[in-house]
């Protein structure tokens, strides 16, 4: 394609940028108030650390379902309707939390927002896969992935700015009106595809690869074996990064109430710094991809995870005790996880298969990264009760899960270096 004919997507590629982006950070806000408002709102309603990780479970375990679902639906759908439909579902359920008083509402309508919630990231890496050339992929990624660390930051200090003003309900409240505004931006300016503003697909896979393309005889791609293998792979190292990233979220504010005597307020602004280092991670991991290892992802990402699991080790050792060093390794282990956090759920879903497999791609990835947080709602709760309250077993799990993810990801890069992964 010529260059002055691929100017012709650029104010589109604009649009689709702005409208996934604005979309993922909204679905944070519907998503994050939860985990700020749980120590007032477990008071408030009587409940104990285990009925958390119990609500905290069932909302994840349809967050798995609803990305496994994603990945057939939004083939069906289009990632457009995809997303419009999940955010409705998310901000309707947010609004019904800040009026709810019983356990029971609380766990029904977790489980609706989970489903919901798992149509974000598929819908969105749908979208872009469609936008963006292989070459521009890491770098353009690495920018937009920063939708849910600045969302989370966002989300987790407008949750807890309205607690310390109205109280927790305004939390959810305030979140359902984010997410309605996002709705209508995402309505108005998201195409599904070129072919849909009368522009050509931009197929360019083969040129770029030197491979065949795929056998698409009824429509449907066909992957290899070592295709899924990879992509399997991909979620079994996304399983461990969820699965420390949700620790993270769900009880940091929790424990910086409990064992550091933070207000609850405090303790959400303080959570924050694992999201905003996180967020230059990112942006970090997505360019030296690109500019330094030519478009693979696998060796960065060890690199990079290598390091998180020393920062993990320094939580266990020193943070356990220290409000200082839990803030430090939270903010060193934001930078070093949330790298190939994007870079595997991302670009990489694209890259492994094509940009028609890329929502499927995704929507496994992601779902097999999803009952990570699943475990970890329920272990860490046990943990906190049986162990009276102390924090050294719970970061010495997240040093275990971190170690193993690190393993995992060496196998990634060993069939990438072999030649049997694109990754």
């Amino acid at each position: 394609m010529k260059k002055g004919e691929f100017n012709a997507y650029r104010p589109w590629q604009v649009k689709i940028f702005a409208a996934t982006w604005l979309s993922y950070a909204g679905y944070y806000f519907c998503r994050k108030a939860f985990y700020v408002v749980k120590s007032p709102m477990a008071f408030d309603l009587g409940l104990t650390a285990i009925d958390l990780a119990h609500l905290g479970t069932a909302y994840l375990v349809f967050y798995m379902v609803g990305q496994f679902s994603s990945a057939f639906f939004g083939r069906k759908l289009g990632p457009k309707l995809l997303l419009l439909v999940g955010m409705a579902i998310s901000l309707v359920c947010n609004l019904v939390f800040g009026i709810a008083n019983s356990y029971a509402t609380f766990l029904l309508f977790l489980s609706l927002n989970g489903l919901a919630q798992g149509t974000g990231w598929p819908g969105c890496i749908g979208s872009l896969a469609f936008w963006y050339r292989r070459k521009q992929r890491g770098t353009v990624l690495g920018v937009w992935a920063t939708c849910y660390q600045l969302g989370s930051v966002a989300a987790t200090s407008f949750a807890a700015f309205l607690l310390g003003l109205a109280g927790w309900r305004w939390s959810f409240f305030g979140a359902s009106l984010v997410l309605l505004v996002v709705w209508a931006v995402v309505l108005v300016i998201h195409p599904n595809r070129p072919e849909d503003v009368g522009l050509a697909p931009l197929d360019d896979e083969e040129s770029e690869l030197n491979d065949t393309p795929p056998k698409e005889s009824d429509g449907k791609e066909r992957w290899s074996l070592d295709v899924i293998l990879t992509v399997v792979l991909m979620g079994l190292v996304y399983f461990c990064i969820k699965f420390l990233r949700y620790a993270l979220w769900s009880w940091a504010p929790y424990f910086l109430n409990k064992n550091f005597a933070l207000q609850s307020d405090y303790a959400g602004y303080l959570s924050t710094i694992f999201d905003i280092t996180g967020f230059l991670g990112v942006i970090f991991a997505g360019a030296v991809s690109d500019k330094l290892f030519k478009g693979k992802r696998s060796m960065i990402a060890l690199l990079m995870l290598s390091l998180m699991t020393l920062s993990f080790l320094l939580m266990y050792t020193l943070g356990s005790t220290s409000l200082v060093f839990f803030a430090v390794s939270m903010g060193l282990a934001g930078f070093m996880l949330y790298g190939p956090d994007s870079l595997l759920s991302g670009v990489g879903a694209i890259d492994v298969t094509s940009r028609k497999g890329a929502l499927a791609a995704a929507g496994i990835i992601n779902g097999i990264g999803s009952i990570g947080p699943i475990f970890q709602e329920e272990i860490i709760g046990w943990l906190y009760e049986t162990r009276a309250q102390a924090l050294a077993p719970i970061f010495s799990l997240l040093l275990a899960v971190a170690g193993l993810g690190t393993i995992l990801t060496f196998f990634l890069w060993l069939r990438s270096k072999r030649g049997v992964s694109k990754l």
